[in-house]
């Protein structure tokens, strides 16, 4: 049987499942009924592995059968166990699964802060024009003082906390959002940001204070800047649907990693949390002994190299001894 004869012979059964999918049942009747199906599609893969290995079918039938299993794991998961199930699978997974983009976006947003920092050597005016001029001459005024970190002292820990919050989240999901654009909205966010923070850090390293406020700012801003490169991540993602769609249709690739990335970007939220939480009640101690901020920043950063970048790794290198079970549901190769 060749694979055009296979996939005729089988395409009504695929389409109906692809509609059953699209459902939103529940129930015993409808996990008994995916459990049939991925019996039978299970069949259908080991038939096109061993005579058509790496077709368009071979394809499409692993990410078809993905996506059932994971209705199959949906309908057997009560509705508590599926939070957990977020946090410690389906979110990992994703991370995995478009840790690419995560690269991406560090090297776009490095090459920002490199260029906020040459910027800021060979124009002494450009500190101001990122900066502003209220924030420099506050700044100049607070070192004069002997205490450049001042301006974290000044708000009630409670207000500053909601606003800071507010504020990143606002940031990250305008780094996804801009995805919409192909990209360029993420792009010009990333951009934004990392010249930002390489012209702040230039402009304290002019006054031999660069070590002082890194022991200061980095306590926070370690998951604070990682969080904007991982949302920066998510955006990418979206984009990429629409320039690389694979074999997909333009709409379905946007449509899958705009869920892919709306879920990345929404699992930022906590480390956002973190990150005002500090900012607003630890930050602002700024006679911190050293060892214990160095302790609180690459504490910070050791979880989210952990969460995001090791501890994904490792779980994709477990399911791969499972079979179908390598990648996410969503994004998944559609049969020409």
């Amino acid at each position: 049987m060749t694979e055009e004869i296979f996939r005729k012979k089988n395409r009504d059964r695929w389409d109906d499942t692809e509609k059953k999918l699209r459902q939103r049942r529940s129930g015993i009747g409808s996990a008994r009924e995916f459990v049939r199906i991925y019996t039978e599609l299970s069949d259908d893969l080991a038939y096109t592995r061993a005579h058509f290995p790496g077709s368009v079918s071979d394809q499409y039938l692993n990410g078809l059968l993905s996506r059932v299993h994971e209705r199959v794991n949906q309908a057997e998961i009560p509705e508590k166990g599926r939070f957990k199930k977020f946090w410690t699978t389906d979110l990992p997974q994703l991370w995995f699964k478009h840790r690419q983009y995560l690269l991406y976006s560090f090297l776009i947003f490095t090459a920002a802060i490199l260029i906020g920092i040459f910027s800021s050597i060979q124009d002494p005016q450009f500190t101001r024009v990122i900066l502003g001029d209220q924030y420099v001459d506050m700044t100049l005024e607070n070192i004069d003082k002997d205490d450049p970190m001042a301006v974290y002292k000044k708000m009630d820990q409670s207000e500053m906390f909601i606003a800071i919050t507010v504020n990143n989240i606002r940031v990250s999901f305008l780094a996804f959002a801009g995805g919409i654009f192909a990209g360029l909205g993420t792009l010009f966010v990333l951009f934004q940001n990392g010249v930002m923070l390489g012209t702040f850090q230039h402009f304290f390293h002019d006054f031999d204070l660069l070590f002082e406020t890194i022991l200061v700012i980095w306590i926070h801003g370690t998951i604070e800047i990682a969080a904007i490169i991982l949302a920066g991540a998510s955006g990418l993602v979206m984009g990429s649907g629409l320039l690389f769609p694979g074999q997909s249709s333009r709409l379905q690739a946007f449509r899958s990693r705009a869920i892919d990335g709306s879920r990345m970007v929404a699992g930022l939220v906590p480390f956002f949390v973190i990150a005002g939480a500090l900012e607003s009640w630890i930050t602002r101690i700024t006679t911190m002994p050293v060892w214990l901020s160095l302790f609180i920043i690459l504490g910070s950063l050791a979880l989210v190299v952990w969460y995001f970048i090791i501890y994904p790794s490792k779980l994709a290198a477990s399911l791969t001894a499972e079979p179908h079970q390598s990648e996410p549901a969503s994004f998944q190769p559609e049969l020409q």
